[in-house]
C-alpha cells in the first residue's frame, strides 16, 4: 500500500503531459502484477490523467537474486529507451553512511534524522562541487570522490 501511494505521488508530481513511465523497483515483478486494479479500487490512489502506459523493471543488482523467469521480463537491458543504467543509485549512496552507523545507532530519533540529513547534504555538496574535476564520470567515479 505504501509503495502504491509513493508511486502514484511520484508520477503525479510535475507530470503534465506525461504519457509513459518507467518504474524501477527492487520487487517490481511482484508489485506490478495487480497495480492497475489496486489503483482503480482505491479512493486515494490516482494516476495522472495523461499517463497511458507504464513499464516496470528491476534494477540489475536485485534482478540477479530473482528467479530466471524475471530476467527477460523485467531487465533494464530490454527496455527500449532506458539506456544503460543499473537502477540502484540509492543503494550505492548508502555505503557512505556505514562509517557513521555506530554513532547514529545510539542517538534519539530526532537527532538521528538530523545527522542523516546532514550526511546526505554533505554527500550531495561534494558531488556538486567536484563534478567539474572529472572530464567524464561514471557513478563509480562519483562514489570514489565522495569517499
Amino acid at each position: 500500500m505504501n509503495i502504491d501511494y509513493s508511486i502514484c505521488q511520484a508520477l503525479s508530481f510535475n507530470s503534465a503531459g506525461l504519457k509513459e513511465a518507467l518504474i524501477e523497483y527492487d520487487i517490481a515483478c511482484q508489485w506490478s502484477l495487480h497495480f492497475a486494479e489496486r489503483v482503480k479500487a482505491s479512493q486515494s490512489l490516482v494516476l495522472p490523467p495523461d499517463l497511458s502506459s507504464w513499464l516496470s523493471a528491476v534494477g540489475k543488482f536485485h534482478l540477479a537474486a530473482h528467479i530466471l523467469d524475471c530476467f527477460h521480463k523485467y531487465s533494464l537491458n530490454f527496455v527500449a529507451g532506458a539506456g544503460q543504467q543499473d537502477g540502484e543509485i540509492l543503494e550505492t549512496l548508502w555505503s557512505c553512511l556505514n562509517k557513521a552507523c555506530g554513532s547514529i545507532r545510539a542517538m534519539s530519533k530526532a537527532h538521528r534524522q538530523e545527522m542523516l540529513d546532514d550526511l546526505m547534504r554533505d554527500s550531495n555538496w561534494k558531488k556538486l562541487t567536484r563534478m567539474g574535476e572529472l572530464e567524464s564520470f561514471s557513478p563509480l567515479d562519483i562514489h570514489l570522490i565522495v569517499q
